[in-house]
């Protein structure tokens, strides 16, 4: 099916959840209106939406609807084993919709989620026998992902439709994940009726997931909240989280998105630099045995490299990726689109130390990599 893709322009200045109340406020009306006819085709038709988030922006469909999860995975070209993340606009909504009566969420997640949620944390909880899950969502598992975000257009468009959606980042499979709606039209254009305009996301990365139901807990994807940050908000049960292999095999079910495939990959193959001083020698190097002279090239640097007129004449394009961890996460799948669009043929990256917010940056970076250069030749 092709659509004539509507970008719909909303303002999150303009949308407030206030204590007690499970349904927003909304004081622009072209906001309100334009919210009300995503959650309208999540409600009444098996299509999806593009909509911001904090992390980055989503593909949403009714996570109780097959049909609507196969729209999902069909607009995005997404291998059926891998699982979706479910997106609530309240825990409420989660108790109300996926869960049994009297359930009680594992007291491991207790303090996670009252210090972090709403926010870029995603949890594993079990399916019920009574679920009313779609079970593609969870590719026929039997644990879902579930998350409150914080970006008030998400919750709002969750709350208006009263519809758990099930969305992965709206790109298509393998690109890198989209923080502007023009990244989710650029990939999704006629493949979904609506994409929700709120404008850039300040989170950059995807969310951090967590499973509490193993022991020890285990962190299966880093994100928008540290490792760290898990220590030590979570709690003693926390303190010895483990964490998950960063790739699983070919035939391994994995248990949330970003454990298998190729992911966050620009056309351009990206060199990802780690320990390589100023980065000259290294990039200069590099060109020179593979005698890739008369290639484009372009240059994003974090924290040492020196400036790309300095390295090589032949780096037609640079971008400073930030220099702390927050910086860097925001600007890190932008970048690497605006290059790529410049036609270059490789992109150069400098790594980051896999500390606080650099152990989801270099997550992202080494699936994205086409080859990796761990120090100057």
């Amino acid at each position: 099916m092709s659509f004539d893709t509507k970008i719909l322009k909303v303002n999150p200045e303009t949308v407030v959840f206030k204590i007690g109340e499970d349904l927003p406020t909304i004081t622009d009306p072209d906001t309100e209106r334009n919210l009300q006819i995503a959650a309208n085709e999540l409600k009444n038709t098996s299509n999806v939406v593009g909509f911001p988030t904090e992390t980055v922006y989503g593909l949403g469909g009714s996570a109780l609807n097959d049909e609507s999860v196969k729209s999902i995975y069909r607009a995005k070209n997404r291998p059926a084993d891998n699982p979706l993340i479910v997106h609530v606009s309240s825990i409420d909504q989660l108790k109300r919709k996926l869960l049994p009566k009297d359930y009680i969420i594992p007291s491991i997640y207790s303090s996670l989620l009252e210090k972090m949620w709403p926010g870029p944390l995603t949890i594993l909880l079990p399916v019920h026998e009574d679920s009313i899950l779609s079970k593609l969502v969870t590719a026929g598992q039997d644990t879902f992902a579930v998350r409150l975000p914080s970006h008030p257009i998400a919750r709002a468009l969750i709350a208006l439709s009263d519809t758990p959606i099930a969305a992965p980042s709206a790109n298509s499979s393998t690109r890198p994940s989209p923080t502007l709606a023009s990244h989710v039209y650029h990939d999704l254009n006629t493949k979904i009726p609506y994409i929700l305009d709120g404008g850039s996301c300040n989170v950059g990365l995807e969310s951090t997931v967590v499973d509490g139901l193993s022991h020890p807990p285990m962190l299966l994807r880093p994100g928008g909240i540290s490792l760290e940050e898990i220590r030590r908000v979570g709690g003693p049960e926390w303190v010895n989280i483990i964490l998950a292999k960063k790739v699983a095999g070919k035939n391994e079910a994995v248990r949330t998105p970003g454990m298998k495939y190729r992911h966050y990959s620009p056309s351009a193959p990206v060199i990802l630099f780690l320990n390589c001083s100023d980065g000259e020698v290294a990039i200069n190097n590099y060109i020179k045995k593979r005698d890739i002279a008369d290639c484009k090239f372009a240059l994003l640097r974090t924290r040492s490299f020196i400036p790309a007129k300095e390295i090589s004449k032949t780096i037609i394009a640079e971008r400073e990726l930030g220099t702390t961890g927050g910086e860097i996460s925001r600007n890190l799948f932008k970048m690497l689109r605006e290059v790529d669009e410049l036609g270059v043929d490789l992109i150069f990256v400098e790594g980051v130390d896999e500390i606080d917010e650099g152990l989801a940056i270099m997550n992202r970076l080494s699936k994205a990599a086409f080859e990796t250069i761990i120090k100057s030749d």
